[in-house]
């Protein structure tokens, strides 16, 4: 190798590492001027009682369950503590958690009993809210798998008064109403844990209702018998429904009389020699009046359109 391609390596070398120590000294004196800099904005926090680890439903409240840590102020829901103390040292004793809390949710007022009080139904209650207890089976309770914090729709089925003036014996006139919908479940016998998974057979079921609807079920039970109809979850809407005699179950065209007079049919074949059976109708007035006539007696019965039946 020729000395001047030495002597080239060699200088080359020298003033790279030459570039790198200047450099090393240069860059920290002379970054961007501190003015132009944006300082990042501060921002306030404050002390939370958060759960330290998961609160059960239920639980009484003792330091294992909390702990504080610092939360933007933004950030603070409403009613959140500052500190242990001012849950745990509460005149009456600690209080119990209403419903469950994960780990490092903050622990608020609305989630905690009174204090020293112990886990009732009542807590659970909203406000202008009542607690209302029909009584339920298996087939009209879901078959045990409504549990608390399900909604339900409230469905009567009742026996109506045949007409006084038709000569049937022995029919039922049914009809089924939806009587309340999307109605929040509160506790099915005594579980009343929202978060409980485990299916149960009950012969209560406590649902939360305002007054007037309290009212109804009081109605309701009766006068006929109580279904409850499991929604999904977060399924809250109304829809429009009618009332659901026994011809619309059957798919006839014809109206429940026909049924009746069906019914009078077989009855007089087995009690003594056939009769003649004819019927007209006549529309108007919202109904249709039909005149019945059986062998020499004829009879005038009004017949209400399907429109004009109502429920509760």
């Amino acid at each position: 190798m020729r000395l001047g391609t030495i002597v080239s390596i060699g200088a080359s070398a020298v003033l790279g590492i030459g570039a790198l120590l200047i450099a090393r000294l240069w860059i920290p004196n002379h970054g961007p001027h501190p003015a132009a800099l944006q300082q990042a904005p501060v921002v306030a926090e404050t002390a939370v009682v958060v759960a330290a680890k998961p609160i059960p439903w239920g639980a009484k409240l003792d330091g294992q369950y909390l702990k504080v840590i610092e939360l933007p102020v933004a950030d603070i829901p409403q009613g959140a503590y500052s500190n242990t103390a001012q849950i745990l040292n509460q005149d009456g004793g600690p209080p119990i958690a209403l419903s469950a809390m994960a780990q490092q949710e903050p622990v608020l007022a609305s989630k905690l009993s009174g204090p020293g009080e112990r886990q009732t139904l009542a807590a659970l209650v909203d406000p202008n809210m009542r607690a209302y207890t029909i009584g339920v089976t298996a087939v009209t309770a879901g078959g045990g798998h409504i549990l608390p914090g399900d909604r339900v729709d409230v469905v009567l089925t009742r026996e109506l008064p045949l007409p006084t003036n038709l000569p049937v014996t022995g029919a039922k006139l049914l009809q089924t109403v939806v009587v309340l919908q999307s109605v929040r479940v509160l506790g099915m016998d005594l579980n009343a844990n929202p978060t409980s998974t485990q299916p149960a057979i009950a012969s209560t079921a406590t649902l939360e209702v305002n007054m007037q609807d309290a009212e109804k079920l009081a109605l309701a039970s009766q006068v006929g018998t109580i279904t409850l109809a499991l929604r999904r979850p977060g399924s809250v809407e109304s829809t429009q429904t009618r009332s659901i005699m026994v011809n619309d179950v059957s798919g006839a065209d014809r109206r429940y009389l026909g049924l009746l007079l069906a019914s009078h049919r077989m009855d007089e074949l087995k009690s003594g020699p056939p009769r003649s059976t004819t019927a007209s109708v006549s529309h108007g007035g919202g109904g249709a009046s039909i005149t019945v006539v059986s062998g020499d007696t004829a009879t005038d019965v009004r017949v209400p359109f399907e429109s004009s039946r109502s429920g509760l």
